[in-house]
């Protein structure tokens, strides 16, 4: 798994990349609450159950069912969010989606379970070339940095980039053609 940290990469660059106002601080609060929850499944290590059980981790919580569970929570709270009720739902349901993603770039673990309840199959990318990061007792540690060195490389830095692009892409284009 990526770092908490990268998993917040994801909701923090569409805010940078969205016009002032766009998102609210509130709604980027629940992206990136969206993004880091599904490894609150390390719990399963301290109840038991096995890694690759479909309550471990990298299981259920990892899944376009919880990623949907989460938007809709998202809708249905989209006042207090202050966002409209599309944007609620999709905006943390990206964010969610972004964690399990991220997952299947890296290096190690058991994939993820995007299809459950519908498949017991843990995935990963064809490509993995993000780190696995340590767990806390391993994580200020030579393997450590070079999960940070590999999330900066693999994760930040195209996020960055793409965020800057956007925005270019948009400060040029005429006045006329700008979305509200």
């Amino acid at each position: 798994m990526p770092s908490v940290f990268t998993h917040a990469a994801v909701p923090l660059a569409l805010y940078c990349a969205s016009r002032r106002g766009r998102i609210s601080a509130r709604l980027l609060c629940a992206g990136i609450v969206a993004a880091v929850l599904p490894d609150a499944d390390v719990l399963a290590f301290a109840l038991h159950i096995p890694y690759a059980d479909a309550f471990g981790h990298r299981g259920a919580s990892h899944s376009l069912l919880f990623c949907a569970v989460l938007a809709a929570l998202a809708l249905a709270l989209h006042r207090p969010l202050r966002a409209a009720p599309a944007q609620a739902a999709t905006f943390v349901f990206a964010c969610a989606l972004s964690h399990p993603l991220l997952d299947a770039l890296t290096s190690g673990g058991l994939g993820v379970a995007l299809g459950w309840p519908w498949s017991d199959a843990r995935l990963f990318a064809p490509w993995r070339p993000i780190r696995v990061s340590p767990f806390v007792n391993g994580f200020f540690s030579a393997r450590g940095l070079h999960t940070v060195l590999s999330e900066l490389r693999w994760v930040w830095l195209p996020l960055a980039l793409a965020v800057l692009g956007w925005r270019l892409i948009h400060s040029r284009s005429p006045a006329g053609c700008r979305t509200p």
